[in-house]
């Protein structure tokens, strides 16, 4: 079975603090993106190729066959999960997708979103989502960068 190495939520998707400090502090080799919009648009997955450095893999899918790839990926694969949100992670974890922790790195401000903490912002439906998740036995913490340190979740709901 693959090693999940990291599960973040961000809006961004990837970007910069993906592309460097996480991936070279995890040692992925395998990026998943769970994103059903993502999963539907040909120009924005190519675009999201395109920033992927050469000998990552990089797979884009929906819940369902996100789920079916990371509960069958080989091996080898050290999988860095990103999702825009924490919905995509509780949906997995119903499909049976065995995760130890999730963090979120980024969650803007948008209209139906108010400050969690700092300068992440969630809605009320979010926070639901995080404790349910958390109800499942998942960790859940902001780790904006490997060097900075982690803040549980649990505290701040």
């Amino acid at each position: 079975m693959a090693k999940i190495v990291l599960a973040r939520i961000d809006d961004r998707l990837i970007h910069g603090q993906v592309m460097t400090a996480w991936l070279q502090y995890t040692g992925g080799n395998h990026i998943v993106i769970v994103d059903e919009p993502t999963a539907a648009d040909e120009f924005t997955k190519s675009i999201i190729s395109m920033a992927v450095p050469g000998g990552i893999d990089l797979s884009i899918a929906g819940i369902e066959d996100g789920a079916e790839l990371l509960k069958n990926a080989p091996a080898d694969d050290k999988i860095i999960i990103l999702t825009k949100g924490p919905e995509a992670y509780l949906q997995l974890i119903e499909k049976g997708v065995a995760l130890e922790k999730i963090i979120i790195g980024g969650m803007g401000v948008n209209k139906n979103r108010s400050k969690f903490y700092k300068n992440i912002s969630a809605s009320d439906n979010e926070r639901e989502t995080f404790r349910k998740i958390v109800d499942h036995g998942v960790e859940m913490s902001i780790h904006i960068i490997p060097d900075e340190k982690a803040i549980s979740v649990k505290g701040i709901l």
